[in-house]
């Protein structure tokens, strides 16, 4: 299993943004609003590079690649965070079972279901996962028959359209129909205690978009909803704020 480390912008968090203000990543040029608009929409038939997510200031209104976009057919099959102090294991999903190896029929027909099942995941932590420093996360991932040269994550996490981290990841070079396990390091900043609170009260407006590139073509694009209020009275009661 490989262990990789994510660069992040290279400002402490003490607020709601370890950036600039507006949300840029240091060493980017600010993105015009005519190319905000059209990152943000819906997929684009262009290509659209590492450079130009990393200049988007805010989380995107839907996805940026259609799912046909994977010609590597590059499939996501276990997904696990720990807390690399500790050891505890905070979340861990791992992919059904194809129907031809489980014990009841589909209840589903498969041209019903939704094309961008699968592209998104939501998450319910604790309180106490806004403390933790260092967070690992495994993936295990299938290759299809095409070698998959230069594979990167841009990952890019947001609170109510504030840019709050930025982590970067290689891959490296993938064979064909292998079997991939990797667990990136996630080395958060510390947040201030009022942006805690506001993320705390707010839950699932801290979202995020994580971008996968291969030789720097946008090729897959998932998210993500974040709620800080598990355990707490806030969890069973809705956010009036919360969208």
């Amino acid at each position: 299993m490989n262990t990789l480390h994510g660069s992040i912008g290279s400002c402490a968090t003490v607020g709601l943004c370890t950036n600039s203000d507006n949300g840029d990543t240091p060493g980017t040029t600010p993105s015009s609003d005519k190319t905000l608009e059209s990152l943000s929409g819906p997929p684009t038939t262009g290509n659209i590079s590492p450079e130009d997510v990393l200049k988007l200031t805010r989380i995107t209104d839907g996805y940026l690649c259609s799912p046909d976009a994977n010609i590597y057919d590059i499939d996501f099959t276990r997904f696990c965070i720990r807390d690399l102090e500790s050891g505890t294991v905070l979340f861990e999903i791992a992919k059904p079972l194809p129907p031809e190896l489980c014990d009841s029929s589909p209840e589903m027909d498969i041209n019903d279901l939704d094309p961008n099942a699968g592209r998104f995941v939501r998450y319910q932590f604790t309180p106490h996962f806004l403390k933790l420093r260092t967070v690992g996360a495994t993936v295990e991932f299938v290759v299809g028959e095409k070698p998959v040269n230069n594979f990167r994550m841009i990952e890019r996490h947001y609170f109510r359209d504030r840019l709050l981290k930025t982590f970067d990841f290689e891959f490296g070079f993938c064979i064909p129909h292998s079997k991939n396990t990797c667990e990136h390091i996630y080395d958060f900043p510390a947040l201030s205690a009022e942006a805690m609170d506001e993320m705390i009260k707010h839950p699932f407006e801290t979202r995020s978009d994580s971008f996968y590139f291969v030789e720097n073509r946008l090729i897959m694009h998932n998210k993500a909803d974040y709620a800080y209020n598990g355990g707490t009275i806030q969890s069973n009661t809705p956010s009036d704020d919360s969208k």
